[in-house]
C-alpha cells in the first residue's frame, strides 16, 4: 500500500492573514500603554520613513513620472475617495440615525470623507504585484488634498461641525514619506539595482509596517475602552455598516476599472488606493472639527473600518498576486528598474 505524501498538505489560510489575527490578538492581550504607546507610534514613523525611502530607492523617476501623468487612473482614485464615499456616507448616516447613537451616525458620515491611507495603499499594491508609483501618486496626493478637502466636505455636509484646518498632515506627510523618498531618490544610482535584486527586503518592510500599522491602531481602541461605550447591537451594526460600505466600493471601482480598460497593474492601485480611509489623518482632524462631542464614538466607525479594510485587502491583495503570470511579475520589475533618460 503506498504511503499518503504528508509533505504536500497545505492549509488553505494565507500566513500574512494569520500574521494579522495574531497582531490583533496580541494587542488585545498586551496592548501598548503609558511610555509603550510613545514607542509603538516611533516604530510606526520610522518603518514607514523606511517604507518610502526604499521604495524612493527602487523606483526610477521615470516611473514616477508616468503614475504622475496616468490622469485617467488618479481620477478614478479621487472620484472614489471625494464624490463616491462621501455620497455612500451621506445616504447612510441619514438612513441609521434613527437606529443609533447621533456622534455615531456622524462618525460614519466623517469616516467617509477622509482621505486614503498612504502606506498600508502603498504596500499592499506592491504585494499584489500592481502599480506601486501611481499608487505612491494617488495616495500622497490624496492625502495632501485631504487636508483642505476633509474639513469643507464636513462643514458643507454636517452642520454641527466646527472649523479649522490642522497643519499636523502636512508635516506628517512631510516628514514620512516626502524626505524619505527623496532621499530615496537621491541614494538610487548606488542602491537602486541591488534592492531590485532583493526584492524580499522591500517585502519585508512592507508587511511590517501593516502589522506595525494593526497593532498600534488596536491598542490604541483597547486602552481608549471604546468597545465598552456601546452596546453589541449598535457595535455589530456599525461594523455590518463598514464592511457594506468597503464592499460596495471595492467592487464599484474593480468593476469600473475593467469597464474603463484599465491593465490590471492600474486596477490594483485604483482598488486599494480607492477603498482606502485614514485613521491617523482621521482623528487628528476628529478632535478639532469635534472638539464639542464623544470623539470616541465619532471615530470608532473609522476604527473599525481601518481593522476591516486591513483583513479584506491582505485577502485581496494575495489573491492579485496569485493571479499575477511570470510574464507580468518580470514586466513590473523592468519597469521598475527604467533607468533614466541621460
Amino acid at each position: 500500500m503506498s504511503s499518503f505524501p504528508l509533505r504536500r498538505i497545505r492549509l488553505p489560510v494565507d500566513p500574512f492573514l494569520l500574521l494579522l489575527i495574531g497582531t490583533v490578538a496580541l494587542a488585545a492581550l498586551l496592548p501598548a500603554r503609558g511610555a509603550a504607546t510613545g514607542y509603538v507610534d516611533h516604530a510606526v514613523t520610522a518603518a514607514v520613513a523606511l517604507l518610502f525611502l526604499l521604495y524612493g530607492a527602487r523606483l526610477s523617476p521615470a516611473a514616477v513620472r508616468e503614475g504622475l501623468l496616468h490622469w485617467r487612473l488618479q481620477s478614478m482614485v479621487f472620484a472614489s475617495t471625494y464624490l463616491l464615499f462621501p455620497l455612500v456616507g451621506l445616504v447612510a448616516s441619514l438612513l441609521l440615525r434613527p437606529y443609533l447613537p447621533g456622534d455615531l451616525a456622524i462618525g460614519i458620515l466623517f469616516m467617509c470623507l477622509l482621505p486614503s491611507t498612504v502606506q498600508s495603499s502603498i504596500a499592499f499594491t506592491a504585494i499584489a504585484r500592481g502599480n506601486v508609483p501611481a499608487a505612491l501618486c494617488s495616495a500622497s496626493v490624496s492625502n495632501l488634498l485631504g487636508v483642505v478637502l476633509t474639513p469643507l466636505l464636513v462643514s458643507l455636509l454636517l452642520s454641527s461641525a466646527g472649523g479649522g484646518v490642522s497643519m499636523v498632515a502636512f508635516e506628517e506627510i512631510a516628514a514620512q514619506i516626502v524626505a524619505p523618498f527623496i532621499v530615496g531618490q537621491l541614494i538610487r544610482p548606488w542602491v537602486g539595482a541591488w534592492l531590485l535584486r532583493h526584492a524580499r527586503i522591500t517585502s519585508a518592510v512592507d508587511r511590517g509596517s501593516v502589522l506595525l500599522i494593526v497593532y498600534a491602531a488596536f491598542s490604541a481602541g483597547m486602552v481608549e475602552g471604546i468597545w465598552g461605550q456601546l452596546s453589541p447591537a449598535s457595535l455589530a451594526l456599525v461594523l455590518a455598516i463598514d464592511l457594506a460600505v468597503l464592499t460596495m466600493v471595492i467592487v464599484t471601482t474593480t468593476l469600473a476599472s475593467r469597464w474603463m480598460g484599465f491593465a490590471t497593474e492600474d486596477e490594483i492601485a485604483i482598488v486599494f488606493c480607492g477603498s482606502k480611509k485614514s485613521m491617523a489623518s482621521g482623528i487628528p482632524m476628529a478632535a478639532i472639527l469635534f472638539s464639542g462631542h464623544a470623539l470616541g464614538l465619532i471615530v470608532l466607525p473609522i476604527m473599525l473600518f481601518h481593522q476591516a479594510q486591513l483583513f479584506v485587502c491582505a485577502i485581496l491583495a494575495r489573491r492579485y498576486a496569485r493571479r499575477t503570470t511570470a510574464h507580468d511579475i518580470e514586466a513590473g520589475t523592468a519597469m521598475l528598474s527604467t533607468p533614466t533618460a541621460s
